[in-house]
């Protein structure tokens, strides 16, 4: 029998606010251990959470980002449970009333089709403190760090729509786009602002019923999401062939080892309403002073750009991804340089350079003027390609301009014919085989010597010049 996968992904994501969920403690989990805590957040007895305005501002940006409909009232509830890193025994969480509902994202399945992935509902809640095992000592100990406790979270959940690791990874990653284009949030799931657990089922290809799933949790990574789901597909396939019994569970993954590891029982305590906490109404004004923020989004952008730019799907795909690229883009644009010009270059060594750095544009020097420079001075023949490239890695960690770069590292184009030519006369001379063999037909030949020539100018030849002259000198 064949089966098929049933996935839903619960994410949850650390609003970039100033300050917590319910405080006015600083909302930086990565501060030294204990220091941004009050009664609050401490979750002493008597102390009162305040709701942030501007949490909730972004949460609903966030979920109108998403398509969802933001519900007209929404409330908190006390999700009870004890654990170390929650010890006053309950979450406040929007379990009956979530901010809002019926949203969904639109990826491209392994088809090559477009295939839209349903939003159940997106809720507010505060995060829990952080645990820090301290394993070094004869005995191992944990202590809390209450830093991120009431740290205030978005948490999406997906319907059951998604049916393979693909599925998954487009998902997480369309929906990090148009959070990140809404500026409420950072989305990084290696510093822990996007956090993923997945449920996993299995049923006979064709069935519609829902199964006992699996939750995995401990993904810190696109690729960890994809592995996970992959490797929990196989083991409870390998169960049902078995006739072992699926039961319902919390895994862990283990990135190492890369297997799921069985955590705990699934616990659901109960919830409810919170008294502390005001239920919050959304008014139409209010909602509509929102919407006017939410800002171009990336398949408008990416449409825009092909119209307006005549970029390839591909070029106006990948300019769109990320919103401080696509703004990046545009205003080199309208400094004068062509657009194809300007294209290419960031797709194809600005945005590898971005990534082989883990960086964002932001988290770099470079700018849209310095950008504009260099290219300028490639356009004009003052550098060739080669040490533009090398000019570039060197913008996005110094402030120098690329003049002064260029000038430093001595990368000005040699386009002086006559030194060109003595190069290329010693080569031609040191190899008569090779050049006889391009005579007789064998147009390879021309890339050896081109290789040859730019190694003996130090990568500083004018590729366009040296070409016609080795084409001339060989006949």
């Amino acid at each position: 029998m064949r089966y098929e996968a049933v996935i839903g992904l619960e994410i949850h994501v650390q609003l970039n606010t100033i300050t917590k969920l319910f405080c006015d403690c600083p909302n930086s989990p990565g501060d030294e251990p204990n220091k941004n805590t009050c009664p609050t957040c401490l979750w002493l007895p008597g102390a009162l959470p305040r709701l942030s305005a501007d949490a909730l501002e972004k949460a609903t940006l966030a979920c109108l980002a998403l398509n969802c409909t933001i519900q007209p009232e929404s409330a908190f509830d006390q999700k009870v449970y004890y654990y170390p890193d929650l010890p006053k025994g309950y979450q406040l969480s929007q379990h009956h009333k979530p901010l809002a509902r019926n949203g969904w994202i639109d990826i491209i399945g392994e088809d090559g089709e477009l295939k839209r992935l349903r939003i159940h509902h997106v809720h507010m809640e505060e995060d829990v403190a952080r645990l820090v095992h301290e394993t070094e000592g004869k005995t191992p100990i944990s202590l809390v760090d209450f830093n991120r406790a009431g740290a205030p979270l978005i948490e999406i959940v997906s319907e059951p729509d998604l049916r393979s690791p693909h599925d998954a990874i487009e998902y997480v990653k369309a929906l990090r786009t148009q959070l990140r284009y809404t500026g409420s949030a950072e989305c990084s799931m290696e510093q822990g602002t996007l956090r993923v657990d997945a449920n996993i089922s299995m049923r006979p290809v064709g069935s519609d019923a829902f199964n006992t799933k699996v939750e995995v949790k401990n993904m810190n990574s696109i690729r960890n999401v994809a592995e996970a789901i992959a490797y929990e597909i196989k083991r409870q396939t390998e169960s049902i062939e078995k006739g072992e019994p699926i039961v319902l569970h919390t895994r862990l993954w283990d990135p190492d080892k890369r297997v799921t590891l069985p955590m705990r029982e699934k616990f659901s305590g109960p919830c409810v309403p919170d008294p502390s906490v005001p239920r919050i109404v959304v008014t139409p004004d209010w909602l509509d002073k929102i919407q006017m923020r939410l800002p171009e989004m990336p398949m408008q952008k990416a449409n825009r750009f092909l119209k307006d730019y005549g970029l390839t799907p591909e070029e106006a795909a990948g300019m769109s991804q990320e919103r401080d690229m696509s703004e990046f883009f545009e205003e080199v644009v309208r400094k004068g340089l062509p657009v194809r010009r300007v294209a290419s270059w960031i797709v194809t060594h600005l945005m590898p350079a971005l990534r082989d750095r883990n960086q964002t544009i932001r988290e770099t020097t470079i700018t849209t003027n310095r950008f504009a420079e260099l290219l300028t001075m490639l356009e004009s023949g003052v550098i060739n390609a080669h040490a533009a490239k090398e000019v570039l890695l060197q913008l996005l960690s110094d402030d120098q301009s690329p003049e002064e770069i260029v000038e430093k590292g001595s990368l000005r184009q040699v386009s002086d014919t006559a030194e060109l030519e003595g190069l290329i006369d010693k080569i031609l001379a040191d190899h008569p085989s090779d050049v006889e063999e391009y005579r007789q037909g064998n147009a390879k030949i021309m890339g050896f010597f081109m290789g040859l020539a730019m190694k003996a100018s130090q990568g500083k030849a004018n590729p366009k010049l040296l070409k016609e002259i080795l084409t001339k000198r060989l006949g």
